[in-house]
């Protein structure tokens, strides 16, 4: 079957300028519904991929994710979104954009066309088979990311990718791709809505999965999450009141000893 870029066909909505704040409001949300079923067609190869990550972190390797634009900024938040939430270290899971750090609030005029970047960025990192590596990509033909796959694939370093075009190159290069085809944007071309959100949800499912089962979580709670504010200081409080019995006071102090609500639980002989 030829590629076709449905990320780039026309909106089916028309003059999107007449159209009233409620009217503007109520397509997008008609359209946002559709990306958790285009999501939920993905689900066996987004497990495939959940499982080769879980394997080869248990071994000590890391998650990189590669993108350009709204898709590297997409994998950047995920990956820093880890440590804080499930205590692990800040080099397990890394965010790379073309562009560099600068890209991640301003456009960088061309760094998405370098197809020889992205393994030069990686390689920064001591990058090798134990690692994994997922390219994201709405379009599915980001040279930046496509690149730095075939890269890595030649190194034996395993590939995933996330993209909204089936059968893109993109598509392609990646061992173990996903590609969820949520239809085209409310404005014709704007991959960061829909393309995102689906994106987004897609990093949410592996991250999350894969740190529960490398046993971050415990019940359904984020018992090594950093304590970073007040707010979570009280919610570590709290879960190991829960766990305890044991009054706020006494928990707060334990927790404030230990740094952790896992250590702080295991001090009181739960595990």
């Amino acid at each position: 079957m030829a590629f076709k870029k449905v990320t780039e066909q026309d909106s089916r909505y028309q003059h999107l300028e007449k159209m009233s704040t409620k009217e503007l409001l109520q397509n997008i949300n008609k359209e946002d519904q559709t990306v958790a079923i285009a999501v939920e067609k993905e689900l066996p190869k987004i497990e495939a991929l959940v499982e080769v990550i879980v394997a080869k972190m248990k071994h000590g390797g890391r998650l990189f994710y590669i993108g350009a634009g709204t898709s590297g900024r997409l994998g950047i938040l995920d990956a820093s979104e880890c440590p804080p939430t499930f205590g692990v270290a800040p080099d397990k899971i890394i965010g790379l954009i073309a562009g560099g750090d600068l890209a991640i609030r301003n456009a960088v005029e061309n760094a998405e066309d370098n197809a020889e970047q992205a393994i030069i960025d990686l390689k920064k990192y001591n990058i090798t088979n134990k690692d994994v590596v997922i390219g994201i990509a709405a379009s599915g033909t980001t040279p930046y990311v496509i690149g730095g796959l075939k890269a890595c694939n030649k190194l034996d370093i395993t590939t995933g990718c996330i993209t909204c075009n089936a059968g893109s190159p993109l598509d392609e290069v990646a061992v173990f791709p996903i590609a969820v085809v949520v239809g085209p944007e409310f404005v014709t071309g704007s991959s960061r809505m829909k393309a995102g959100t689906a994106q987004k949800m897609i990093l949410n499912m592996i991250s999350t999965s894969v740190m529960i089962q490398l046993g971050h979580i415990k019940g359904n709670k984020m018992v090594d999450m950093q304590l970073s504010n007040d707010k979570l200081v009280d919610r570590g409080t709290r879960m190991i009141m829960e766990a305890t019995g044991i009054n706020y006071e006494m928990a707060r102090q334990l927790l404030l000893d230990h740094g952790s609500v896992r250590n702080a639980i295991a001090q009181q002989g739960i595990c």
